[in-house]
């Protein structure tokens, strides 16, 4: 198998013919400034000392409660993301018409996902495959490509966060940009072609569709970016260990 998606405690990874190869998502990170983060972690962090005061004082030292709070922001993270890798489960399973048991507190989003079900009749063509690309060096995995009643043919990425970004544009162009797709036998296949590219934005109450709008001028900006995730790797390896000064050989008298 050439492509392998490697599953860890901490998420997953991937490796193409024997190497381990950045993912799209991974790459959007390093290379795209997301100014909004600190605040969002700051706001957390003081929703985390307005509501739990009580503990923090019960705490013995500032170093402890220092500890505590300024995690607060990444289990917020954790949750979030656990969250939506139910709710992205639970979409696949039911636009493939399978069964699903949903716990009470996702019955919202999942009852506002079927009413769109029903709205737009989609009919899955892929979902969850793992894609790369050996000319630009990366992998990822695509939620779903839907084929519609009309026709049209869209690969979708499934959001459950508050609102829709748009580096999701130069995700979702990524994987259409894909030079494959593992195939259930593990061989590599040409993805199948698609006429656009959307976001199913999953709510606690409904669920909509966004649209890319210009898929090409995505899939430039996904080239740039990817550039710039590399080339701050590159960066953060220029610095040597601290070096010894240069030996002088004694000059005989």
């Amino acid at each position: 198998m050439t492509l392998r998606r490697i599953e860890t405690p901490y998420g997953h990874r991937y490796t193409l013919d024997g190497v381990k190869v950045p993912g799209v998502t991974t790459l959007l990170s390093g290379g795209l400034p997301k100014p909004a983060l600190p605040r969002w972690a700051a706001k957390v962090c003081a929703e985390y000392v307005a509501t739990n005061l009580e503990t923090l004082n019960a705490l013995p030292d500032a170093e402890s409660i220092v500890s505590v709070v300024k995690q607060a922001p990444w289990s917020e993270r954790d949750r979030a993301a656990v969250r939506g890798t139910d709710i992205h489960k639970i979409a696949e399973d039911l636009v493939h018409g399978r069964k699903v048991e949903v716990p009470e507190h996702l019955q919202g989003p999942v009852d506002g996902y079927v009413q769109w079900l029903d709205k737009w009749q989609p009919e899955a063509i892929l979902t969850e495959f793992v894609v790369a690309n050996r000319t630009w060096w990366y992998a990822g995995t695509g939620d779903v490509i839907y084929k519609l009643p009309n026709g049209e043919r869209v690969l979708a990425d499934f959001k459950t966060s508050r609102g829709v970004y748009g580096e999701t544009a130069c995700q979702t162009a990524s994987y259409r940009h894909a030079e494959f797709y593992l195939a259930a036998d593990g061989t590599e296949q040409p993805l199948p072609e698609v006429d656009s590219l959307a976001v199913v934005h999953i709510r606690p109450d409904q669920t909509d569709l966004y649209r890319i709008s210009d898929p090409e001028s995505a899939w430039r900006d996904a080239k740039h970016i990817f550039w710039v995730a590399k080339a701050v790797d590159r960066i953060s390896k220029q610095i040597t260990d601290p070096s010894e000064p240069p030996l002088v050989e004694a000059v005989a008298e």
